[in-house]
């Protein structure tokens, strides 16, 4: 197994067993405050709610932003542990996946920024991603869901970044896909507007064809698709202005099942996604 991958396990695990269920996803805190406290020049951004902002400074003439959501689906009710189980295998990691195979990853891919000569990158770690607590059982949520809604996270932080003049050139969501089935692969979201209201510019067009070329001719197996989750809000909110064109995309290995306890994401789908991800961040500089 490759340092990497081995890296983004350990991440994932200790991700997994956290029950940072919507509304409380400040649980993660702590773990996530602890890896980039460790990583030298690492600059925090303040932002409301259960959200977190980190910014790594790199090389290059842009600044991309990937970004996950905290929230779990909480399927335990009264009796949740106060570990959640996960297993790994030779094939694949069990737990509560989504998100945290796409938590692990950004923490994986923040440890090694430096020693890739990425560009300037920030991490978007956003609360209350999930509907499906929200509309099964508000109870569980805090304040019996009253003030909640799917996507506040990503909203919160897409405007605290437009308030500071802080807007990224691209944005890339990690989050797990229900596309494949239980089969292998990875899916690649581009067309926000075509779920989220948006008027897309003509640049945005041809700046998000640009990205997913890109993407494309590192890993040509990924699929292009199209699904909702925060990288919808990112692509509305960043692009509402003339002023900007942003590409907001989501990259995704498969998850099976979907919204369940004992979510499955293969091994060989992470290394991939990482995989994929260093190269794209490696060539981000000379753009």
């Amino acid at each position: 197994m490759d340092q990497s991958l081995e890296r983004a396990l350990k991440h994932i695990a200790e991700v997994a067993q956290i029950p940072s269920f919507s509304s409380y996803e400040e649980r993660l805190h702590p773990y996530i405050k602890s890896i980039f406290d460790a990583i030298p020049g690492v600059i925090r951004v303040n932002v409301t709610g259960n959200n977190l902002i980190f910014k790594i400074p790199g090389k290059g003439r842009q600044t991309i932003a990937l970004t996950a959501h905290l929230d779990k689906i909480d399927h335990y009710g009264s009796e949740v542990p106060d570990k959640l189980p996960v297993t790994v295998n030779s094939e694949f990691i069990e737990g509560a996946m989504d998100d945290s195979m796409g938590v692990g990853v950004l923490l994986t891919l923040a440890q090694y920024a430096k020693e890739n000569d990425f560009p300037d990158l920030l991490f978007f770690f956003s609360e209350m991603e999930e509907s499906k607590g929200l509309k099964d059982h508000p109870e569980r949520l805090k304040n019996a869901g009253k003030g909640y809604e799917s996507g506040m996270g990503a909203k919160q932080i897409a405007r605290r970044c437009v308030e500071r003049k802080c807007i990224p050139g691209q944005v890339i969501t990690i989050d797990t896909t229900p596309l494949f089935k239980g089969e292998a692969g990875i899916a690649l979201y581009a067309n926000h507007w075509e779920l989220n209201g948006l008027e897309p510019s003509a640049k945005l067009k041809k700046q998000t064809t640009e990205v997913v070329e890109c993407f494309l001719d590192i890993n040509n197996s990924i699929k292009v698709d199209n699904n909702t989750n925060d990288y919808l809000h990112y692509g509305k909110i960043f692009n509402q202005s003339q002023d900007y064109t942003v590409p907001s995309v989501a990259l995704e290995p498969a998850i099976f099942p979907y919204h369940q306890k004992g979510e499955r994401v293969f091994l060989e789908d992470i290394r991939k996604t990482l995989n994929i991800l260093t190269a794209y961040l490696r060539s981000a500089t000379s753009i």
